[in-house]
């Protein structure tokens, strides 16, 4: 039996474990201690911080696995970078991977590889930041670059938002500086695909749902397909070439934020892993094939078969969130049956006693609910009576929402 190493054990990992358990795979997974649901699946457990890389391959190494993979996370790409290089794994390379888990570095390489982008500096102090965004111009984005999910990046207007915007990038960093660059203006957008053999094999759009926060946009769900003209597709796919070209990406899924503005793609950053937020599902519904399956095939060393054109099956997802912190009381578990039994997958990632956090960041969700329809309102109406369904701190949660 083939053993697959899966970094991280929480809600969006979860659907990789179980696809590769049904693919008879041994599953070994690798987090942290805690209450995590992939712990309760899985074959064998490593309780190693996904970011210990050296631990990471000594467990990798004794378990004798045939390949390594994570989805939704950047956390764990610079450690599966690690673990391939050294065991001779088919994934994305070490280079590659600290390009791609360092918003600054990557930069650098989109900049010098000729990514259409925004400019953006490396700043060390309050005062380089400040300087850089007065030859930037106002306003701009300040962001820790070691984050995702959109954990510490905000906008700033002036100079006394941007001392503010400095404290949060800085806040939880691993590193001495930020990245202080322009603020775009467009329609965003997400882009996720697979790179193999250094070319773009597939390439997915999709349109985004934002979450307007009090310091910055967090995506909430995502749509597809991603209608625009053959212009601009040919555009997207060209600087998601040039991406993968400047970071040196190769064997591994990405997950880019464009933004879009008169038929031209501006690339924000890309990750050398698959999105979350529902979007290995509404590939797989989209396209008509089993994104986590290719995934798993191709972290074996296989070759997985990617659709060569666009979906067909019109299909959007958002995530259940709360605008207030509290502690779910109770879970009317009948009427999300009713709900899946029309066709609706609802997800839901706590029980009745599980604490949830009022909407911040793209961790900050209670679970989800995806539709196969092209019509925003149909998802809206679900998300809605799926809200009905739970209750926080005894107050229904559609009620809190229109409150």
């Amino acid at each position: 039996m083939k053993k697959i190493m899966i970094l991280g054990a929480g809600i969006y990992q979860v659907p990789l474990i179980k696809t590769a358990k049904e693919m008879g795979l041994e599953t070994i997974v690798v987090s942290i201690p805690g209450p995590y649901p992939g712990f309760r699946i899985a074959d064998r457990i490593c309780e190693i911080d996904t970011r210990d890389a050296r631990a990471v391959l000594k467990a990798a190494a004794e378990t004798g696995i045939s390949g390594i993979c994570t989805t939704g996370t950047d956390v764990a790409v610079r450690t599966i970078g690690y673990v391939c290089g050294h065991l001779g794994l088919r994934g994305i390379g070490q280079d590659a991977a600290s390009v791609l888990c360092d918003k600054a570095l990557m930069k650098e390489a989109f900049l010098k590889g000729g990514v259409r982008c925004a400019p953006g500096e490396k700043c060390f102090s309050l005062a380089q930041a400040m300087e850089a965004a007065r030859r930037i111009g106002y306003p701009v984005v300040v962001k820790r670059v070691d984050s995702s999910g959109s954990r510490g990046i905000s906008a700033a207007a002036d100079e006394a938002q941007l001392k503010q915007a400095w404290l949060l990038a800085r806040e939880k960093t691993m590193h001495d500086y930020v990245l202080v660059e322009q603020f775009l203006k467009g329609t965003e957008i997400g882009v996720d695909g697979f790179i193999r053999d250094h070319k773009v094999e597939f390439l997915a759009p999709h349109a985004k749902y934002i979450y307007r926060g009090k310091h910055s946009t967090v995506p909430v769900g995502h749509a597809f397909p991603y209608v625009c003209s053959q212009a601009l597709l040919e555009d997207i796919r060209l600087q998601m070439q040039l991406a993968a070209d400047a970071s040196g990406a190769d064997s591994c899924c990405f997950n880019a934020d464009v933004f879009v503005h008169e038929d031209r793609a501006w690339v924000i950053e890309m990750g050398g892993r698959c999105g979350a937020t529902c979007i290995p599902e509404l590939v797989s519904a989209h396209y008509g094939f089993d994104y986590y399956r290719a995934m798993l095939t191709e972290a074996l060393g296989e070759r997985a078969a990617f659709p060569s054109g666009g979906g067909s099956v019109p299909c959007m997802a958002k995530l259940m969130v709360s605008p207030v912190e509290g502690v779910i009381t109770r879970i009317d578990e009948e009427g999300l049956e009713a709900l899946r039994g029309r066709g609706i997958d609802v997800v839901i990632d706590h029980g009745v006693g599980g604490h949830v956090w009022a909407m911040s960041d793209g961790t900050d969700r209670i679970g989800s609910v995806l539709m196969r329809t092209g019509r925003e309102e149909e998802l809206d109406a679900a998300l809605a009576a799926a809200r009905r369904c739970l209750w926080i701190d005894g107050r229904n949660l559609e009620d809190i929402w229109n409150s």
